[in-house]
């Protein structure tokens, strides 16, 4: 039996992973979808103190309390910043990491500084509570991010989304155990939508991994295609048995 975390993206929280955490504990997989602080049902806790660090201390201090051992991290989006966290502070409790068309980020960068993108999301930012937000669920930005073309998959989605704290974009990436970290085994899943609009020296990353898969689909694989992420996910827990 394999142990999952999935560590969803920005603006979403723990519900984006109804149609794949089920496929993931049919196979007999224990399966754990944690809501970073400040979004889903964890809205109410929203405050200007939410960061970037905020969110690996959450799932860092998860995996401490729920005493998991060899865990699969999987980071979808924003995630895969926090995945990289939180690995660096619980290093005897992950086994290893996944980038589901995730941000990959090295010591001392932020998204805002490595993703074009995201940068151009800030001049739609709106302050509620003393809190800069981006990536309102009601701007069509959101949506093309997303790439969810369904129209029942983005009314289900929108009611849930919730603007992300631009703090967490902006902030560094700190790692204090850089070099043990990028020994943990990885696997890369990459969706071409997203990696065209990666450029330079930041593309290549999404191909340095043990294993570099892909799934033809808009960002939110885990809404867009459940069946083809949790086969893929699985996958890994055939090779670790």
């Amino acid at each position: 039996m394999a142990t999952y975390v999935l560590v969803h993206g920005a603006g979403h929280g723990g519900w984006c992973w109804q149609r794949v955490a089920p496929l993931l504990r049919a196979a007999g997989h224990e399966v754990h979808t944690p809501t970073l602080t400040g979004l889903g049902d964890r809205s109410h806790l929203l405050s200007p103190d939410v960061s970037l660090d905020t969110h690996i201390t959450d799932i860092a201090a998860m995996l401490i309390s729920e005493d998991l051992r060899d865990a699969i991290l999987v980071g979808h989006s924003y995630g895969g910043i926090v995945i990289t966290g939180a690995a660096d502070r619980a290093l005897d409790r992950v086994g290893h990491l996944v980038f589901l068309d995730a941000a990959i980020l090295a010591h001392g960068e932020s998204l805002a500084e490595t993703t074009p993108a995201i940068r151009a999301v800030r001049s739609d930012a709106r302050t509620v509570g003393g809190v800069e937000l981006v990536l309102w669920p009601d701007q069509p930005v959101a949506r093309a991010i997303y790439g969810v073309t369904d129209e029942t998959d983005w009314v289900w989605m929108a009611e849930r989304l919730r603007p992300h704290p631009w703090r967490c974009f902006a902030e560094p990436l700190v790692l204090a155990n850089a070099e043990k970290v990028a020994q943990f085994p990885r696997t890369i899943i990459n969706c071409p939508s997203t990696l065209r609009l990666r450029a330079g020296e930041v593309l290549d990353r999404y191909f340095a991994a043990d294993r570099v898969w892909e799934i033809e689909s808009g960002h939110d694989t885990m809404i867009t295609e459940p069946e083809m992420t949790a086969e893929l996910l699985l996958r890994l827990a055939v090779e670790k048995g």
